[in-house]
């Protein structure tokens, strides 16, 4: 399996090293579509993991996701991501898991997520988000919608992409998944390289 910093020389448009702007409207999506994001004919295929993870609900938390994807010589090709927080949630940490996958996409893609979170995935295969975002952000029992600051960023970095979502088993020996719970509790419990949540303090610690 090539390293990161081969795939990086031989695809150097491929990978975003800062996160896209999460609050491009359409006119600068398409921009970037057409410009600097790449905007080929042919979208490359992507294969994403993720987890999240939280030490207390709330608590210390992390989210951990590996992407991989073949070049046209089969090589396959892996790039690895994580981060922890102070104070979050296990549903933030899930979320911002496949955020951070999307947004380290250059260019647009066929994306294939794999997560072990309901929360995530129903959200989309049922059509759960299209309902809040019709609603203004409110449940079909008319309550706020939690979390819905990543939820609009997800939105957003899901936008250029062709993306679908595959639900799998946690804790189940799945090997992408059990690196992906590693990458998460390793990052919860990095004290020394904390972040904030600051959408998690904002809404005054809702789930």
């Amino acid at each position: 399996m090539a390293s990161f910093d081969e795939i990086m020389h031989d695809h150097p448009d491929l990978f975003e090293d800062e996160l896209v702007d999460a609050t491009l409207d359409d006119d600068s999506a398409a921009e970037k579509s057409n410009g600097r994001v790449g905007g080929s004919a042919s979208k490359m295929r992507v294969v994403v993991w993720t987890d999240g993870s939280s030490r207390g609900n709330p608590g210390p938390g992390g989210y951990g996701a590996v992407l991989l994807f073949r070049d046209s010589a089969g090589v396959e090709h892996r790039r690895e991501l994580s981060a922890g927080y102070r104070e979050t949630t296990n549903n933030r940490m899930e979320l911002l898991g496949v955020i951070s996958a999307l947004e380290a996409l250059k260019r647009p893609c066929e994306v294939e997520v794999h997560s072990d979170s309901q929360y995530v995935v129903n959200a989309f295969n049922k059509g759960w988000v299209w309902g809040w975002l019709k609603r203004g952000w409110k449940t079909a029992s008319k309550q706020p919608v939690k979390n819905p600051d990543l939820w609009k960023r997800l939105l957003a970095a899901k936008k250029p992409h062709d993306v679908t979502f595959i639900w799998v088993k946690g804790h189940a020996g799945t090997e992408l998944n059990e690196r992906c719970d590693e990458l998460a509790t390793t990052a919860a419990d990095d004290r020394a390289n904390w972040l904030e949540d600051k959408g998690f303090s904002a809404q005054g610690g809702l789930f």
